[in-house]
């Protein structure tokens, strides 16, 4: 199978997705003497990820190479990597003391993992139907925001006494995008539940008839 353009960036995009995590395993806040350059690579890293799914996207539809193969690799390689951050983010890495420096918790990230699972089954449902399951606009809002948000997360706990504003005002920030993305995850559930009402409903009468 001959793989187009967009689709070999994708693949790259899941290769700097290894890479993502190859390198923020490698750092714990709690060290004698945390190594926090690590987290600069990985912003570049993710930055560069976050574009190149753009880049893709914008290239997939300007050539009219849209596939099959695309709508399913791509997604799962933003779920892969998206999930994967804010899993590190929640785990041993970023404790230090009794404090989760990047104001993730576990619950958190079985939340937005549940929420993928579940809009993965709905829209392969769906596609196996032969209907079109679309991102909608809280999907979309969603992933704009949890990428802000890992890289916030990033470069907060890369430098620990600021920026322009000082550590506090990055603090702040850090705290309400995360609480941000819980609520729009949260609504974005719900918003593709509400979508998918007519295949859910048709589904339960079937079995019921069955």
């Amino acid at each position: 199978m001959k793989i187009n353009l967009p689709n070999q960036i994708t693949i790259g995009r899941l290769l700097l997705a290894i890479l993502f995590f190859a390198v923020i395993a490698q750092f714990s806040v709690s060290a004698p003497s945390p190594r926090f350059w690590l987290l600069d690579i990985c912003t570049v890293i993710f930055v560069v990820a976050a574009v190149s799914d753009i880049v893709d996207g914008y290239l997939a539809r300007k050539h009219n190479q849209v596939t099959s193969f695309g709508r399913v690799i791509d997604p799962f390689v933003d779920k892969v990597l998206i999930c994967g951050a804010f899993a590190f983010f929640a785990g041993a890495g970023f404790v230090q003391g009794d404090r989760q420096v990047s104001h993730v918790a576990m619950w958190m990230v079985v939340l937005m993992i549940g929420r993928e699972l579940l809009v993965t089954g709905i829209r392969g449902f769906s596609e196996a139907r032969g209907e079109s399951f679309g991102a909608n606009l809280y999907g979309k809002t969603k992933m704009v925001l949890q990428s802000v948000t890992a890289v916030w997360i990033l470069l907060t706990v890369a430098h620990p006494h600021g920026f322009f504003f000082g550590n506090s005002f990055f603090e702040v920030g850090c705290e309400i995008l995360v609480w941000a993305t819980v609520i729009v995850t949260t609504l974005s559930m719900i918003s593709y539940l509400n979508m998918a009402r007519h295949i859910l409903s048709e589904t339960s009468r079937s079995v019921g008839s069955a």
